[in-house]
């Protein structure tokens, strides 16, 4: 870890840490460190944050981890520790701010009308609080919208992926013309054009609610983040500073 640049090796350190923890003590680390729903029992003020350290499985803390060290250590380099740390975790709430605003949509869109169907909306809230459901309600608004309502309420958002996100935009630009390849299509391709891949692949995932288990929107809320505080920076001839 000696190669490793101290933002990034101490951020590596946290994430693997907390998945082990998860490991131990299963579920109950979901429930207090995950990021729920505003309005789900389980919120807390401070998931906005723990969220970015928790993660789903072995391969995904892995693809995160790796894409943390891969693109986080030339920026912290660039940077300076104190610059990369606000950037990431800058990316990270605008991550979990798109994503909150995407869920609060099919939320408050399909609470609204079970409400005009006359379901009492103390009733919808009761039940849904428990984590369950009526299955009348496949009649009022359609089975794919009542998978939409719980998955918003019920489904925690976990990863450092909207982080990343940012991350990769950084990279773009600091270093457009690097060549990444993708695992599945090995053929270099230069950041400018490989990053925008992934974020359009993103927003065609979750326009089309295709790719299911994946919050594109935290993705792609990270990836605008990133993208606005890099053409800041570069507008006003901040993004040669560094913050040690």
């Amino acid at each position: 870890m000696g190669n490793l640049t101290n933002a990034v090796k101490h951020l590596l350190i946290i994430n693997v840490l907390v998945f082990i923890a998860t490991q131990i003590y299963g579920d109950q680390m979901y429930v207090w460190f995950a990021l729920w729903y505003p309005e789900n029992p389980n919120f807390e003020w401070w998931q906005i944050v723990s969220h970015m350290f928790m993660h789903g499985n072995f391969m995904h803390i892995l693809f995160n981890m790796y894409g943390l060290w891969a693109f986080g250590t030339p920026l912290e380099r660039m940077w300076g520790r104190n610059k990369f740390l606000f950037f990431y975790f800058s990316a990270g709430l605008g991550a979990a701010l798109l994503h909150t605003l995407v869920n609060y949509y099919f939320f408050s869109d399909a609470l609204q009308a079970l409400i005009d169907g006359g379901v009492a909306e103390n009733q919808i809230m009761e039940i849904i609080s428990q984590g369950k459901y009526s299955p009348s309600w496949n009649d009022i608004i359609g089975e794919s919208n009542v998978d939409s309502f719980l998955s918003a309420f019920n489904t925690p958002a976990v990863g450092a992926s909207g982080a990343i996100y940012g991350v990769l935009v950084a990279f773009a630009f600091a270093f457009s013309e690097a060549e990444l390849m993708l695992i599945f299509l090995p053929i270099p391709i230069k950041a400018k054009y490989f990053v925008p891949l992934l974020i359009a692949g993103d927003l065609f995932f979750g326009f089309t609610g295709t790719a299911t288990g994946i919050a594109h929107f935290a993705h792609v809320g990270g990836a605008i983040t990133g993208f606005i505080m890099m053409w800041y920076w570069k507008k006003n001839q901040f993004n040669n500073k560094r913050w040690n």
